[in-house]
């Protein structure tokens, strides 16, 4: 090796041996941030969307349970009163009431509660049709003793409910009956599918429950229904369920339909 090559290599040890220290130090540990930097920032990014999540949820429940109507105006400082919260984690429940297609904003008048046009009604119904029975289909193969039971206890609430005439308590049951038919399918992205669509639909289905003669129909569909899927017949679980729901969506359109000539 030539002198200035081994000068060099001197030179560059002695360089790596004076920086070597700081870099052991360094690599041992994340640099170190101020005490009030650390108990900031876990809370400013947690607790605005904690906060934002449950008035979505508020929100949700009023929408499907039909105390805010398709078209209501949602007011940010109206709804910040209510909640006695800031105008902030109101807008952003309302973004997220937005990805789930329940709330739209429009131009010049602010957020609303999601109206459906009677075509995108029909629609939705058409897809709600399709998921539910992939759900039948899959409940009649996988469903367990306890998904029998959960469909068959719902089923005896409807009947109850119908013969009782007392249309907000066969509400409850119906809903307990289709969510008990999801479960069974054992298939959970498919069950939270079916929800999230069923609850964009749910104030519209909610409006054509309220009657004597729907409700007695619905018993007699829901018993086929369960009749195919205890006997583990696929083809005719799904055949039933997309019978059933071409029932509820024929009577909702006639329902909305008639609301909107009367707008």
């Amino acid at each position: 090796m030539s002198t200035s090559a081994m000068k060099s290599s001197e030179s560059t040890a002695r360089m790596v041996s004076k920086r070597s220290p700081a870099i052991v130090k360094r690599a041992s540990g994340p640099p170190k941030r101020s005490a009030g930097a650390a108990k900031r920032s876990p809370g400013a990014a947690k607790r605005p969307a904690s906060l934002a999540s449950r008035l979505a949820t508020a929100l949700e429940a009023d929408i499907v349970s039909g105390r805010l109507r398709p078209g209501t105006r949602l007011d940010e400082q109206a709804l910040a009163r209510r909640f006695k919260a800031s105008r902030t984690p109101v807008r952003e429940a309302l973004r997220q009431l937005e990805s789930r297609g329940m709330v739209e904003n429009r131009p010049r008048q602010g957020a609303q509660v999601m109206q459906l046009s009677l075509a995108s009604l029909i629609e939705m119904f058409e897809t709600m049709a399709w998921l539910e029975a992939a759900c039948a289909s899959l409940a009649a193969r996988r469903h367990t003793q306890v998904d029998r039971d959960a469909i068959q206890a719902a089923h005896e609430a409807c009947v109850s409910a119908q013969q009782a005439l007392d249309p907000a308590a066969f509400y409850r049951a119906n809903t307990q009956w289709h969510e008990a038919l999801y479960a069974a399918s054992q298939n959970r992205y498919l069950e939270q599918e079916t929800l999230l669509l069923r609850n964009r639909l749910e104030p519209y289905r909610r409006a054509i429950t309220f009657h004597e003669g729907l409700m007695s129909l619905s018993v007699q569909e829901h018993q086929r229904i369960a009749e195919a899927i205890f006997a583990m017949d696929e083809a005719r679980a799904m055949s039933e369920m997309r019978g059933h729901l071409d029932t509820l969506r024929n009577d909702a359109v006639r329902t909305y339909g008639a609301l909107l000539r009367t707008e």
